[in-house]
This record gives C-alpha cells, sequence and structure tokens, in this order.
C-alpha cells in the first residue's frame, strides 16, 4: 500500500475513533509524555533559556524519534502502518473532548449555573473562572474552542501530512510543553522561552489553515476574511491571533478584552469589533463549526498527500524519459 493511502486511510481512522471514543480518562499517551517532561524538568530546571532549550529538544525530539522508530518498524506493512497511524492519530487529537468540555459548560450556563460552568472552566483553559461572569466565560470558551481547533486537531494533521506519524507526535509534544512550561511566569519566563517559540513555529501552518477553512465553513465569510485581516496581527500569540479573528467574524462575535490567568490580568485587543457579545448559544455554534474544520483539514491533507504522490511520480516518469 502506498504511503499517501496509508496516512489517509489511518488519519480517518484516528479522527473516527476520536469521534466515538474521546479521550480516556486514564492512561492517556499526552498524559504520560507529560508526566515525562515534568520529570525531565525537575532535572534540568534553571532560570536559564540554555537549560529551557535543552529540556525542549530531549522532550519533544525523544517523542518524534521514538515515533519515528515505531513507523521505521512497520514500513512497507500496509495493514500494520495504517493501524499505528490511526493510533498515533486518536491518541494526539482531541476534538471531541474539546467539544463535550465546552457544550458542559454551554449547558450549565443555560440552565443558569454560572457556578457548575465556572467549576468546569479550568478542563479548558487556564483562566481565573472567579473573576469571569456568565458572559465572560461564554466567551472565554469560544475562544478556547477556536484556539484548541488548531492546537489539538489541525496542527496535528497538518504535521502528520508532513512528516507521518513522528509529524502527528513531534507536533502534540511541542504542544504539550508550551502548555506545561511557555506560559511567562516567574518560573517559566526564561526557561520556557524555546518551548514557546518552538509552539509558534511548529503552530504556524495550522493556525493559517484553520482560520481559512472557518472562513470557507463558517456562517459569514466576507466577516471572517474581514476580521482576520484586520485584527489578527493585534493578537500577542502570532497563531492564536488569526484563529480567534477569523472564528470571532465568522460566527457574528465579538472577542477578546480585559482577562486574568493566574492573577494576571491582560487588555488583549478586542476581535471583530462590530459583532455582538458572546451568547452561551454561541458555544455550540462554535463547536460545530470546529468539528467541520477538523472533517475539512483531513480532506485538505489527504488531497495534498495524494497530489504530492502525483507530482513526484509524473516528475520521476519524467527523468527516466
Amino acid at each position: 500500500m502506498r504511503a499517501d493511502r496509508e496516512f489517509v486511510y489511518g488519519a480517518a481512522a484516528g479522527l473516527i475513533g476520536d469521534l466515538l471514543l474521546g479521550d480516556p480518562r486514564r492512561g492517556h499517551p499526552v498524559a504520560a509524555f507529560g508526566q515525562a517532561a515534568g520529570a525531565v524538568e525537575r532535572v534540568l530546571w534553571r532560570d536559564h533559556r540554555g537549560w529551557g532549550a535543552l529540556h525542549a529538544v530531549l522532550c519533544a525530539g525523544g517523542a518524534a524519534g521514538g515515533a519515528a522508530l515505531l513507523a521505521r518498524g512497520v514500513r512497507r506493512r500496509g495493514a500494520a502502518s495504517v493501524a499505528l497511524t490511526a493510533a498515533a492519530t486518536w491518541a494526539v487529537v482531541g476534538g471531541t473532548s474539546l467539544g463535550r468540555e465546552a457544550r458542559a459548560i454551554g449547558g450549565a450556563l443555560a440552565a443558569g449555573d454560572a457556578d457548575v460552568a465556572r467549576e468546569r472552566l479550568p478542563h479548558l483553559c487556564g483562566r481565573d473562572p472567579q473573576a469571569l461572569d456568565e458572559q465572560q466565560i461564554a466567551r472565554a470558551v469560544v475562544e478556547s474552542v477556536a484556539e484548541n481547533t488548531s492546537d489539538a486537531v489541525v496542527g496535528a494533521l497538518v504535521w502528520g501530512a508532513l512528516a507521518g506519524v513522528p509529524g502527528l507526535v513531534g507536533f502534540r509534544a511541542v504542544n504539550t510543553l508550551d502548555a506545561m512550561v511557555g506560559h511567562r511566569s516567574p518560573r517559566y519566563r526564561r526557561f520556557g522561552w524555546a518551548s514557546a517559540r518552538l509552539d509558534d513555529v511548529a503552530g504556524w501552518p495550522g493556525a493559517r489553515l484553520t482560520a481559512g477553512l472557518a472562513v470557507l465553513a463558517g456562517g459569514d465569510a466576507r466577516g471572517a476574511v474581514r476580521a482576520w485581516r484586520a485584527d489578527a496581527q493585534k493578537h500577542p500569540s502570532p497563531n492564536a491571533g488569526p484563529v480567534e479573528a477569523a472564528f470571532a467574524g465568522a460566527l457574528g462575535v465579538r472577542l477578546g478584552g480585559t482577562l486574568s490567568y493566574a492573577g494576571r490580568v491582560e487588555h488583549r485587543p478586542v476581535l471583530n469589533a462590530p459583532g455582538r457579545p458572546v451568547e452561551f448559544g454561541d458555544i455550540e455554534r462554535a463547536v460545530r463549526l470546529s468539528r467541520r474544520i477538523g472533517w475539512l483539514t483531513l480532506a485538505t491533507c489527504a488531497a495534498g498527500r495524494l497530489a504530492a504522490h502525483t507530482l513526484r511520480t509524473g516528475t520521476a516518469r519524467k527523468g527516466r524519459g
């Protein structure tokens, strides 16, 4: 079986597995990686960028290298290669769990139970829930759905299409390291610098594809393009900016503004200022948009792999001719 077809079949099976099963409550491979990365951090931590870079290389490089060895072991064994790709895709993609958490918070808000919504919010993002009212909770959920669509679904599939199982695993490892040490707290401002920058680079193609597919799959293509062009560069994150701006325009809502992380207040620029404030019903709309983007990403990556194979085959034939 051709390698491009192995990826397409395996990635599709992995996405279906995520749709049916979601993330396991115990024993998730990403959680195991996080525990291992935490152990390495305890040994290496210094308030220094160089030690943080070593931590990033050892953890992300080790994960990608291990995946490469596994992929090499099943090379030319079509069914085994498809199975490995499916397992890796299921392990690194988190679209179903993302949707479940978002919908649980939306359901609590719809029932008027803001306390339950605040209790569940830390499962989705790192903001201080007690500092948020109901509208701000809904806005935080929509922003998290947008950003995590890129991080937990699209980015992984893009790197899988580019580099197979090592790309899937390596991207998720980088993204996990950024979540662990990439924030600007006193402990990680220097140590986490390399992980944060590596995540910016790895997330760049997936974020642009996510924003582009939000234009195609959202309810307001012109609004999504307008918000993306006008507001993406205002966001402090080079990758979250395009994604959140495109989601805001596609959904017709206003994102950004004041938020709080670990007691630190940030005043972020407003995205899609002409939009209306987010309502709890917009959470369901964001989740549905996220799911459409996930399947469109698979189609895009499959088409890219098949086109690349066709191009390589045609070039080889011309060379022999």
